[in-house]
């Protein structure tokens, strides 16, 4: 999945900035407003564990979070990839507010669809978002993601979809 690039993103591997990206876009409480019931930020050390086991993932699955890079300037735009959930391959993906409503999530989670229906195994993936967070339902549904059901999810209440293989 490294390497994976769209028109105007790739996703590479983490660098030594990482943390401090990942530190600076999860502070943003809007940022947060959907992954957070309290909106809190990030410490270096939630950010240096989730980079942690996004690269474990990748080792040992072949999974895994990855920044998202825009190609036409080296900007630190999000990270997106799968990860699981509850043993299933779950697409995610988080944004820096300066990079939001520019149909970068589409753009990347169409590139992840397709790289995991022509490289893994699984016959489906699942994604999910926050109810009240349209932006990233429509980023599911615009890929073909299907609503299954409501469940909580740290507290709060998500739209849970799945894609099965064509």
């Amino acid at each position: 999945m490294i390497g994976l690039a769209t028109a105007h993103l790739t996703l590479t591997d983490w660098d030594d900035d990482a943390v401090d990206n990942l530190v600076a876009m999860h502070n943003d409480p809007e940022v947060q407003r959907y992954l957070d019931p309290n909106r809190f930020g990030w410490s270096r050390e939630k950010a240096q564990s989730r980079l942690a086991g996004w690269i474990e993932e990748r080792l040992k699955l072949g999974l895994g979070k990855f920044p998202v890079i825009r190609r036409s300037d080296g900007a630190f735009v999000g990270r997106a990839g799968f990860s699981l959930y509850e043993g299933e391959p779950e697409i995610g993906y988080s944004f820096d507010r300066p990079y939001w409503g520019q149909g970068y999530a589409t753009e990347i989670a169409r590139a992840l669809r397709d790289w995991f229906f022509a490289s893994r195994p699984e016959a489906s993936f699942i994604g999910f978002a926050h109810v009240e967070n349209l932006g990233s339902r429509r980023v599911l549904e615009k890929i073909g993601m299907a609503p299954t059901h409501v469940a909580d999810v740290i507290g709060m209440p998500h739209q849970f979809y799945r894609l099965v293989r064509a």
